[in-house]
């Protein structure tokens, strides 16, 4: 915020007759462990009456209301060797995206603490979780029916209706803020005439929300979205995608880190375009005509980053999507554990936290109508003869995906051979028909005369339990088909 706009907020913050849940003033009171428990206390109860913000100000008097300024600075405040703010995000947990303003009104030193709301749980400081009952700063566990009520909006409050920024002029969200114009481009309209019908748009959309006379909130959907940086929005600049490239098949030497600061919309065709452009190549030679073919195909890389976008948990704190590019595979993950099993990927709706992002990006065609994506990477994996792609949890946190490159039958293991018959039982049901011993043999580039050892794999297959006969009384295996455990 610039002066003017701080000294706007001070005035409409003293305008109130007394103080709030989500409103608090001091005068020079800097105690730093209760700072951090009115920090948690103010965090929850703006949640809790649906503000965007909450407040701690120091500078006004209790007594006459007057602007009397503070001799409070906190920003050259130290808690043992660690600065003030830095000690209350640590000790605060989820750690809130605190915005600390110090500025002079009339010749007088005033402070701001502005507490965002909290999100998806309440806001702790040193384990304890605080609220405001009145005026009155008490210890949550008191108070069960506050708490429940808190838990409630948790439950029900989306990610992409949080507001990543609040009131801002029009002009500043429009010249610094929102991508705008790429928001019409992907949408496929025409850019309004004027300013006014461009934020009118964006209000209808839910990118913005109104504030007031020329001022508006960027919510988390259209910062995500159609951010021209998210390093602008407090807490959103570890959602950018990273993208690293690694020499050979391990972590251990980078070649290139990349990380993306557009908004996920804005930004998709470029990154795409970057990944694709250093993807390896391999090279093919047809009546003495050599050429260049991507490695992996398009259409799987496309649909995996988008689903990692889409899928991801916001609320994971220090963490954000990577994309990882290794000589024999990319590994794609995101924040975050999927709400449905991983070998369901294929067949189920997907189900996400975010279904508004969803919707959206689904609208622009970044991804896959509902149902239509996995089976659609799995499809472009068979044709260019890759190995069965891999989706995978990783412990309680993140969700992976990887693409491998080419291997030879004879090079992969178990747990790959199986995986692929499974992969193509699935693909070839939602396709409506079933898996073949012959069909499987073509999807693995195996000969006709090596049929036993596409039978070995489709009875691991069905020892996994992954696979199960169409007619189970067949007693033929070579007029036998199979169809997904889930069929």
């Amino acid at each position: 915020m610039d002066s003017g706009d701080l000294n706007e907020l001070l005035v409409s913050l003293c305008q109130l007759p007394q103080e709030t849940e989500w409103v608090e003033f001091k005068l020079n009171w800097t105690e730093h462990d209760e700072i951090g428990e009115y920090v948690s206390a103010i965090a929850n109860s703006a949640c809790l009456h649906d503000q965007a913000a909450g407040f701690i100000v120091w500078g006004r008097a209790d007594s006459s209301h007057e602007i009397e300024g503070t001799s409070f600075h906190p920003k050259k405040r130290r808690v043992g060797n660690e600065e003030l703010e830095n000690w209350l995000l640590h000790l605060l947990e989820p750690s809130p995206h605190l915005r600390i303003h110090e500025f002079e009104y009339d010749g007088r030193h005033v402070v701001i603490f502005e507490v965002p709301p909290a999100r998806h749980m309440p806001v702790r400081f040193k384990g304890t979780e605080y609220i405001r009952v009145g005026t009155y700063k008490k210890k949550l566990k008191d108070f069960p029916e506050k708490e429940r009520e808190l838990w409630n909006i948790f439950s029900k409050a989306p990610f992409e209706q949080g507001i990543a920024i609040r009131a801002v002029r029009g002009d500043e969200v429009l010249n610094h803020l929102i991508d705008y114009p790429s928001y019409f481009d992907l949408v496929a309209r025409n850019l309004p005439a004027n300013r006014s019908q461009v934020l009118a748009n964006l209000v209808d959309e839910k990118i913005l929300a109104k504030a007031g006379s020329d001022r508006y909130h960027v919510t988390n959907l259209g910062a995500v979205l159609f951010a021209r940086d998210l390093n602008k929005f407090e807490g959103l600049g570890r959602k950018g995608i990273r993208v690293v490239f690694y020499e050979g098949t391990n972590r251990i030497r980078t070649l290139k880190e990349q990380l993306g600061v557009r908004g996920y919309a804005s930004g998709f065709e470029g990154l795409i375009s970057f990944i694709n452009d250093r993807l390896p190549h391999n090279e093919l030679i047809g009546q003495a005509i050599r050429k260049e073919v991507p490695m992996y195909p398009e259409a799987a890389i496309r649909e995996l980053v988008a689903n990692m976008l889409i899928h991801q948990d916001f609320s994971m704190s220090g963490t954000g999507p990577i994309i990882e590019i290794f000589e024999d595979r990319v590994e794609i993950t995101n924040p975050g554990t999927p709400l449905i099993d991983v070998n369901r990927f294929l067949d189920l709706p997907p189900r996400s936290r975010n279904e508004a992002l969803a919707a959206l990006m689904r609208r622009i065609g970044i991804c896959e109508e509902r149902g239509s994506g996995i089976d659609k990477v799995i499809d472009s994996v068979e044709v260019f003869q890759l190995p069965p792609p891999d989706f995978a949890v990783l412990g309680d946190h993140h969700t992976k995906a990887v693409l491998f490159g080419h291997k030879k039958l004879s090079t992969m293991n178990k747990i790959d051979r199986i995986r692929a018959c499974y992969q193509h039982a699935g693909l070839k049901y939602v396709s409506n028909t079933q898996m073949t011993n012959a069909s499987f043999r073509k999807r693995l580039l195996i000969s006709d005369e090596n049929y036993a050892i596409a039978s070995r794999i489709i009875s691991e297959t069905l020892q996994a339990g992954l696979i199960k006969p169409t007619d189970p009384q067949n007693r033929s295996r070579k007029h036998a088909s199979y169809v997904p455990f889930w069929a």
